[in-house]
């Protein structure tokens, strides 16, 4: 572990990355006990006030403070993200583990699940889902979940058939360990880097998806703050108000691409083969 954070120190990308998402964890954090100003106070002789020493983003067109309201949508977009990849993840990896055991009928069905699942993107899926239980951040959460449990079944299928080619697995198939105990002590450790990598990846992919979501009505409603429901309501005062668009933009942005640049940069720090293409 030392020895990771050694060369962590010395990745530019890993770094920027990593910055990025702990600063809008840290804001998320903060706003749980501290805002500038209440996120949900409304005082429409305020609106549409530009930046000050008071209002330190400005006021949006009902007199809230957009800094305190992009705070507080940090911790919406965070919860999305976190629920909607632990439940993809769960699932996936369960089913992509089974399936690379198994082999046969069962990779069959897994793949062609997979392949309904794709032909139905995250947006659709939040339509169908929304038009039976009701636009809601729950369901917003559900239909990003289950559009992230075929990647992760397919992420971790793939890799997990290359340790079971692994000598180390024929040797534990050969004293006896059956395909449950050798995918729990011996695929799934040896395989968690590419899983912890995949998760980072689909973590900006679900932010961008609640937002693309909020901003259509179909994740967080008010008065719960969103960054794309603030990109929503901003449309109207583009002129007027052009901040009003473009701080929860650059929010979402730069957290989508610390996700990212820190993506990119675990798999450069976990992925041996990387690593020696680097120093070499």
């Amino acid at each position: 572990m030392s020895g990771f954070w050694r060369r962590a120190r010395r990745h530019p990308g890993f770094l920027v990355g990593a910055t990025l998402v702990l600063t809008t964890i840290a804001m998320a954090l903060v706003s749980l006990v501290w805002t500038p100003h209440p996120y949900d106070d409304l005082k429409m002789a305020l609106k549409l006030r530009p930046p000050s020493e008071m209002w330190p983003l400005g006021t949006d067109h009902r007199g809230r403070d957009v800094l305190s309201r992009i705070m507080v949508g940090a911790q919406t977009s965070i919860s999305v993200g976190l629920v909607a990849v632990s439940i993809g993840m769960t699932a996936g990896v369960m089913l992509g583990a089974w399936a690379a055991a198994r082999r046969g009928w069962v990779d069959e069905i897994l793949s062609r699940f997979s392949d309904l699942v794709f032909a139905f993107p995250a947006v659709l899926m939040a339509i169908l889902i929304t038009s039976v239980f009701g636009a809601s951040a729950t369901n917003a959460i559900l239909a990003i979940g289950i559009f992230n449990i075929p990647v992760f079944a397919r992420v971790t299928r793939g890799a997990a058939l290359v340790m079971w080619g692994r000598d180390f697995v024929r040797a534990a198939k050969a004293l006896g360990l059956g395909p449950l105990g050798i995918t729990i002590r011996h695929v799934i450790p040896n395989i968690a880097s590419v899983l912890i990598v995949q998760a980072t990846i689909q973590f900006a992919v679900a932010i961008l998806a609640e937002a693309g979501l909020s901003y259509l009505g179909l994740g967080a409603q008010p008065p719960v703050p969103s960054w794309g429901r603030m990109l929503y309501d901003a449309q109207t005062y583009l002129y007027d108000a052009p901040g009003l668009a473009i701080y929860p933009g650059l929010a979402i942005a730069l957290t989508v691409l610390g996700l990212n640049m820190m993506g990119d940069g675990l798999r450069d720090l976990l992925d041996p083969r990387l690593r020696l293409m680097r120093v070499g």
